[in-house]
């Protein structure tokens, strides 16, 4: 991405958390300047204080009319930290929030409703380029908007466009929470190598590099997920042995995940009410 424009204007980060972190990270080996950053937060880590010393400022003057302006803290505390917001933001600023739950109309309300107000969801692999984020804007967010958003999120990872604001608890289910359901699938396999019988180093190296590789190969495959499940699963062989209490339709898997996606796109939505 040409980072040129933000690079003059500057970019404005509410918060930077895990999640923020990550998008910093993606964004300044990207190419965004440190010196076009600045962050509010009462907590800084000490990432983010390293950075300062190379120019991007931390609760300190803020640009008046950024290019863009991220809102990345916690859902349960964003009303509380938009009042350091009040007076900042030209015609051209897009707002950029990154948090679950909150709908375009509170931001509106909130901020203004001639503002050009975006919601993304991100995901943490954005820190490495690998992330994924989801996208749908206001009335107000043209299509150079759109453009830059998808250019800021695109150089940390794939984006799409969403059709409706109501799509988005279904992102955050599936993609935004997703990162974490992986991780915890690493760390179950782990515990069940262990308990039959792989040292723990070993067991935690089988089931990362399975992970990863299993992952890489569906992105490159022309083939669906379920052809490369049935291409390495020889009749009454040992794969089929786990895959049978893998997809089972009682105990396993598939309603296992039907149920923890549902759990957390139902919380998206009562973080919207």
């Amino acid at each position: 991405m040409d980072f040129s424009d933000i690079n003059r204007n500057g970019l404005v980060m509410l918060g930077c958390g895990k999640m923020g972190t990550a998008m910093l990270q993606g964004w300044l080996v990207a190419g965004m300047q440190p010196t076009a950053i600045s962050v509010i937060d009462p907590n800084p880590s000490e990432w983010l204080k390293t950075q300062s010393r190379l120019g991007l400022t931390i609760n300190e003057a803020i640009p008046p009319k950024p290019a863009v302006i991220v809102l990345a803290v916690k859902p349960q505390v964003m009303f509380d930290a938009l009042p350091q917001l009040d007076g900042v933001g030209g015609q051209g600023t897009l707002f950029i929030s990154i948090a679950g739950g909150i709908q375009i109309a509170a931001f509106e309300r909130a901020l203004g409703a001639e503002k050009a107000i975006m919601r993304a969801m991100p995901n943490t692999p954005a820190a490495i380029g690998k992330g994924v984020s989801a996208l749908i804007g206001n009335d107000n967010v043209t299509e150079a908007h759109m453009k830059l958003g998808e250019g800021l999120l695109g150089a940390i990872g794939q984006t799409v466009r969403l059709e409706n604001e109501g799509q988005i608890d279904a992102v955050t289910a599936v993609s935004g929470s997703g990162p974490a359901y992986v991780f915890h699938m690493i760390e179950t396999m782990t515990v069940a190598g262990i308990a039959e019988g792989l040292p723990e180093p070993l067991a935690h190296q089988l089931a990362l590099a399975t992970v990863e590789g299993a992952g890489a190969l569906a992105a490159q495959s022309d083939e669906s997920p379920s052809q490369l499940r049935v291409n390495v699963t020889s009749p009454n062989g040992t794969t089929q042995a786990g895959l049978e209490v893998l997809m089972d339709d009682d105990t396993g898997l598939p309603p296992l995940m039907n149920a923890t996606i549902k759990a957390a796109a139902d919380r998206s939505r009562e973080l919207g009410k």
